[in-house]
C-alpha cells in the first residue's frame, strides 16, 4: 500500500509525499522548509520518512524550500540537468547536497521504480514523474500547457493520476490584476492546464483503466476547488463514467489539513 499525501498544491507552492508511514518520495519542494516539517508532522510523517526529493522543475513554487532542505538534510534530490544546472546557478539549492540526474533515478533509496517524461512548460526540462510497484502505477504531472502525446503515453495505463487542474479560463480573462502577457503565458501550449482540458484528459485515462484521481496545483486567483471538482465530474457523467464506480475525484487542497489517501 501506498500514501499519497498533497502536502501543499496551489499557485503558491506544491509538495507531495508518496510512500509508507516509514519511507518514500517527496515531489517537489514548494514551501517552506518549516512548513514542510508543520505539514509532515499534520499527516503523522516524521521528516526521517522522506528517502528521495524527486523536482520537476524550477519555478518558486515547486523549489521554495529547496535551499534549506539540502542545507539541512542529506537527502538526496533528483532533477533533470538542466533543472539542476540552474538551481546551482541561482543559488536555489545548496551545491554541496546530494544531487543527482534523473539518469540515476534507478539509484534511488526507495521502492519503487521510478521514470520520467517531458512536460510541456515554460522552465528549462520540465519533467512528470511515475512511480510504480507492485504493478500498481503512480503518476503525477502538473504545470503543463497541453497533453502532449509524450504525456499521455506515460500517464495511460497508471491506476492513480495527479494532475493539474489550474484555472478556469473566464476567471482568468476577467482577472483584473494579470497583465495580457501573463494571461497569455497560462493558456499557452507551454503555461498550464485548465480545468476544461484537465477534464477532457480524464476521460482518456479513465478509459485506459485509470480509476482515483486527484486534483491539484489550483490558481489561487483563477480558479476555485468547485470549479475544477464540477468541471471534471459533467465530462466525466457526460463520458458515461460514474462516480464511485468507475473512478473517484479529490482535489488536493492549498495546505493539507491531515488528509492522507491510501492506494
Amino acid at each position: 500500500m501506498s500514501l499519497i499525501i498533497p502536502l501543499c498544491s496551489s499557485s503558491s507552492g506544491n509538495s507531495v509525499f508518496v510512500g509508507s508511514r516509514n519511507a518514500g518520495v517527496l515531489i517537489d519542494m514548494g514551501c517552506s522548509f518549516r512548513k514542510l516539517r508543520q505539514l509532515l508532522d499534520a499527516c503523522g510523517i516524521n521528516l526521517e520518512a522522506v528517502k528521495t526529493v524527486l523536482i520537476t522543475h524550477e519555478h518558486i513554487d515547486h523549489v521554495r524550500g529547496l535551499l534549506q532542505l539540502t542545507k539541512h538534510t542529506s537527502i538526496p534530490v533528483y532533477a533533470s540537468p538542466g533543472t539542476l544546472k540552474f538551481l546551482i546557478d541561482n543559488n536555489q539549492i545548496c551545491p554541496d547536497g546530494n544531487l543527482y540526474s534523473i539518469s540515476e533515478l534507478h539509484n534511488a533509496p526507495v521502492d519503487y521504480t521510478i521514470k520520467t517524461f517531458r512536460t510541456p512548460h515554460d522552465v528549462q526540462e520540465s519533467i512528470g514523474f511515475t512511480l510504480e510497484r507492485d504493478e500498481y502505477k503512480i503518476a503525477y504531472c502538473t504545470d503543463l500547457g497541453t497533453v502532449t502525446p509524450e504525456v499521455h503515453e506515460n500517464m495511460t495505463g497508471a491506476d492513480f493520476v495527479f494532475l493539474e487542474s489550474n484555472y478556469q479560463p473566464e476567471m482568468l480573462q476577467r482577472n483584473p490584476n494579470y497583465p495580457p502577457y501573463i494571461k497569455k503565458r497560462i493558456a499557452s501550449d507551454s503555461g498550464h492546464l485548465s480545468n476544461q482540458d484537465s477534464a477532457e484528459f480524464l476521460t482518456r485515462l479513465v478509459d485506459k483503466g485509470t480509476s482515483r484521481f486527484i486534483l491539484g496545483h489550483l490558481s489561487r486567483e483563477n480558479n476555485r476547488p468547485e470549479l475544477a471538482y464540477e468541471n471534471a465530474v459533467s465530462r466525466l457523467t457526460a463520458h458515461g463514467a460514474v462516480k464511485g464506480r468507475d473512478y473517484t475525484l479529490e482535489i488536493a487542497l492549498a495546505e493539507n489539513e491531515g488528509r492522507v489517501v491510501a492506494v
